[in-house]
């Protein structure tokens, strides 16, 4: 009897290496001369929220700019972060949160299984919480679907991992 093999789609990022970024971005607002006196703050809420405050929007773009150049040093994907509308903050500024997405949300793991499905291989897709197990009898048939998800990548708009996989 062929044994079945399988996979996890996640979304996640290394917590370790988003910590190391936003502390990267922080050196660098004190060191660049543009951003030296612009009273600039960018700061971690746990795993929940990047906050960037600042004197104007082009300072805000500027520093997001710098955030973006660190995450692809460290092998993060932009597509983690969630930018919220910009805001007013005190004594005029402006601020603007970024929430971390971490998990799949519902939506978009029916819509993988259904791509899943839509391929017509002979594989099981199913949503267990925060991730999409997917299994069948055929590591080929794994890896055509992984090579499926990595293609639409951007139709999802989250960053996906393949974990498990035996």
């Amino acid at each position: 009897m062929a044994k079945d093999c399988s996979f996890d789609v996640v979304s996640e990022f290394d917590k370790q290496e988003l910590l190391n970024a936003v502390d990267q971005v922080k050196r660098d607002i004190s060191s660049r001369f543009d951003l030296k006196d612009s009273n600039s703050t960018v700061e971690l809420e746990g795993d929940k929220s990047i906050t960037i405050t600042t004197s104007d929007e082009m300072k805000l773009r500027n520093i997001y700019d710098i955030l973006q150049s660190k995450f692809a040093k460290r092998n993060l994907s932009i597509r983690i972060l969630d930018p919220q509308p910009i805001e007013s903050a005190l004594g005029g500024n402006v601020r603007r949160v970024y929430n971390l997405r971490k998990g799949l949300t519902q939506e978009l793991a029916k819509k993988i299984v259904a791509d899943i499905k839509d391929s017509k291989k002979k594989v099981q897709a199913s949503i267990q919480g925060d991730q999409v197990r997917v299994s069948g009898k055929d590591k080929d048939d794994l890896q055509e679907i992984i090579r499926l998800l990595r293609a639409n990548e951007d139709k999802y708009d989250y960053p996906l991992q393949f974990t498990n996989y035996r």
